[in-house]
């Protein structure tokens, strides 16, 4: 899939997604994989409004990685505020817990389903639940596969999540005019999850031409997504790898010019690798969340960036497209031709993606009231 990057994107959407606050609160637990009694916690609560007796069930992976808190906790507070009751749950990245929480949702009277899968491909038989209730699904963030009891997709523009990325290494070291070769090791995200893939095809779609020409060379060979993706999206599993790498490609003093990593958790498990083994000129870091380790990181040096997803913005379109959904009004979309999830394309809503660095953060993330700065210290 190609598209392309507007210039626009890194300056002009800026502004537009800055405005939009939000409060975060959860009350849900997940204590380790696996561990049904404690991710069966929920957070039931009704608020008040028209919308009072409409049970909406949330769905969520783990609370192992910041944004997924954020996420939920952003969903409960803005469809509370809409006066639904709110079943929210966190499954510890037990797919077979995810599969049961959402069977227990249908069961308990949900009206709408929001899920973020753990992964897209296995939760056939509760959406086959779902659809034959004739409950609508709003897959979040990561596609749901192979199932046609999907009404619509709630997202950023994951393809230019990764084109963010590689636009800002491309504009960082000026590659369209580098006299110089630069090197690059790639640490991409977990397989089981859809987005990975547009994550990768995104950066990799501006930065293979430069690969080919020979202004990025790749020394360990890792390029195909298949070598580069990380499982669970892991710190360790970055870090292993990227230590790996070091001692095999740039122990000999050879300097690592760029880390083209997909998310936070990756990015942070490459900059633990480069602090414990590395001792060249300290390479552009790429990632995405904005987690508050990775943007401590940023205003220190040890990550260049990172992609920055409002999940209040997204948060609030997906409420509005659950009282859509229940209304009977024409439900917000804003693409029909990129997702198809195996059994069509899924009608979808995609939220625009901006870069944080250190010039821009306090603007990005304190002004606009989505981190206090006591948080970033």
């Amino acid at each position: 899939m190609k598209r392309k990057l507007l210039s626009v994107v890194l300056t002009g959407a800026l502004a537009a997604s800055m405005f939009v606050g939000c409060g975060t609160s959860t009350e849900t637990t997940d204590t380790g994989a696996g561990d049904a009694a404690s991710t069966t916690e929920s957070s039931d609560s009704t608020g008040g409004g028209a919308a009072g007796g409409t049970k909406v069930g949330v769905a969520m992976p783990t609370k192992d990685l910041q944004r997924w808190n954020q996420d939920g906790a952003n969903m409960q507070k803005e469809l509370e505020a809409a006066g639904y009751t709110v079943d929210l749950q966190y499954a510890s990245n037990d797919v077979q817990t995810q599969v049961s929480q959402i069977e227990n949702m249908i069961n308990s009277g949900c009206n709408v389903l929001v899920v973020a899968a753990i992964e897209g491909s296995s939760l056939g038989e509760a959406m086959d639940m779902a659809k034959a209730q004739d409950i609508p699904v709003i897959a979040y963030d990561r596609l749901i596969m192979n199932s046609d009891a999907v009404s619509y997709y709630a997202t950023f523009d994951n393809y230019k999540v990764g084109q963010v990325q590689g636009q800002y290494i491309i504009d960082q070291l000026d590659l369209d005019n580098a006299k110089d070769t630069f090197t690059m090791e790639i640490t991409a995200g977990d397989p089981g999850d859809n987005n990975a893939g547009f994550f990768y095809d995104g950066a990799m779609d501006l930065l293979k031409p430069y690969i080919e020409k020979g202004t990025i060379e790749v020394k360990s060979g890792q390029v195909d997504f298949s070598d580069v993706a990380t499982a669970a999206w892991a710190t360790e599993t970055a870090q292993s790898r990227m230590e790996n790498i070091l001692s095999s490609y740039y122990a000999d003093g050879t300097d690592l010019d760029i880390c083209l990593c997909s998310n936070d958790s990756t990015a942070l498990g490459v900059e633990n690798a480069l602090a414990a083994n590395y001792n060249g000129k300290y390479p552009i870091v790429t990632g995405q969340d904005c987690d508050i380790e990775n943007t401590k990181n940023m205003i220190a040096g040890k990550q260049s960036m990172s992609v920055f997803k409002d999940t209040r913005t997204l948060a609030s379109q997906v409420v509005k497209m659950v009282g859509q959904i229940l209304s009977g009004e024409t439900v917000d979309v804003n693409d029909t031709e990129t997702y198809d999830n195996g059994t069509g394309i899924i009608p979808s809503y995609l939220c625009e993606p901006v870069f944080a660095d250190k010039d821009n953060y306090e603007k990005l993330l304190i002004e606009s009231g989505y981190y206090t700065e006591d948080q970033l210290k």
